[in-house]
């Protein structure tokens, strides 16, 4: 799309791909969200957003992710990619910036579908990103935060080499959770696997560089 580079940006890993979602990823992510991202006892997001009534998720998926691309600016944006693995859309790993020309400081999300959780694609799809960060757009520290229960994500943090950056108390479900924040130096970053970045030097002023 020649007036929107960003749905052109593509980054791919041996077994990954990530892209801005079309509507029909959307439609498949809505499939991943509904057929589970976690145990129904646990609760690993800030906000709740799968304990939604199951007719009412499906809609939340697609319009919380156009809303994000609607409301992108150079000085405030989010690059929330769908992730690809064998032609199917598996999950979602967004990249966010506020003032990044300033900051240069990255903040990363993202959720898998339950039946692909497990076999390193977590890992793999937050070091895309984190390549994305560093070596595409110049990032100097890239920051993350999972709940003290939310073993799978701190595992994947820990494999990429951030570091305890203090904690913070929630309330999530009417309970007290606390969270654990993460930091991650550039200079501390030794990506496990081979990223290729495609399309982005168009996409650079939207990312608020020159």
């Amino acid at each position: 799309m020649r007036h929107w580079p960003l749905l052109n940006l593509r980054l791919t890993t041996p077994r990954l791909e990530l892209r801005l979602p079309t509507l029909d990823d959307l439609d498949e992510l809505a499939d991943r969200a509904l057929e589970g991202v976690h145990d129904p006892d646990l609760m690993p997001f800030g906000i709740p957003w799968t304990d939604a009534p199951v007719d009412e998720l499906p809609g939340n998926i697609v319009r919380f992710h156009l809303g994000v691309i609607s409301r992108w600016q150079p000085e405030q944006w989010c690059c929330n990619f769908v992730v690809v693995h064998k032609g199917r859309v598996v999950g979602t790993q967004d990249v966010s910036a506020s003032d990044f020309l300033v900051t240069r400081e990255v903040h990363t999300g993202s959720w898998l579908g339950r039946a692909h959780q497990g076999h390193g694609l977590g890992t793999e799809m937050r070091a895309a990103v984190l390549d994305l960060a560093f070596a595409g757009l110049g990032a100097q520290t890239a920051v993350s935060s999972a709940f003290l229960d939310n073993l799978a994500s701190l595992a994947v943090s820990g494999k990429l080499g951030y570091q305890r950056d203090g904690l913070s108390v929630h309330q999530v479900r009417g309970q007290r959770a606390v969270q654990q924040r993460l930091r991650l130096d550039r200079d501390g970053f030794t990506n496990p696997v081979p990223v290729e970045i495609h399309g982005l030097q168009p996409c650079l002023p939207y990312f608020g560089l020159r």
